[in-house]
């Protein structure tokens, strides 16, 4: 089985666009993940918070042998929840088989951009 089944990503955070920043792109957080398994992974997404309660068990399936990249405002994932510019959470991601969870942030405060990589960790 390449990958694991729960994964975590702490720091999710959109920063707000300032003044100086790039206004030719757009700052974006996308979760990635890839299933190199033969059948579809069902998924659950959990999203903490620090100042109210959790929403539970979003359900998200990762096709077979694919990558999955989706934005965290990406209303056909999240629906009516809304992670907005400026809120910190973090993630849960459970499989019911082995996937491989990245994130990722293009922060536009200055001219120069800042695009942040960083893996799930996973147990």
């Amino acid at each position: 089985m390449i990958g694991k089944t729960s994964w975590y990503v702490v720091d999710g955070y959109r920063p707000p666009a300032c003044e100086g920043g790039c206004k030719d792109y757009e700052g974006h957080e996308c979760i990635m993940i890839l299933n190199c398994n033969e059948q579809d992974a069902h998924c659950l997404i959990d999203v903490y918070f620090m100042d109210r309660e959790p929403v539970l068990n979003i359900p998200y399936t990762a096709p077979a042998q694919r990558i999955s990249a989706f934005r965290s405002n990406d209303r056909s994932v999240f629906g009516d929840l809304q992670l907005s510019v400026g809120l910190q959470y973090s993630l849960r991601i459970r499989s019911d088989i082995g996937v491989v969870v990245q994130y990722g942030r293009m922060d536009v405060n200055q001219p120069n951009l800042a695009y942040m990589a960083l893996m799930g960790y996973g147990e």
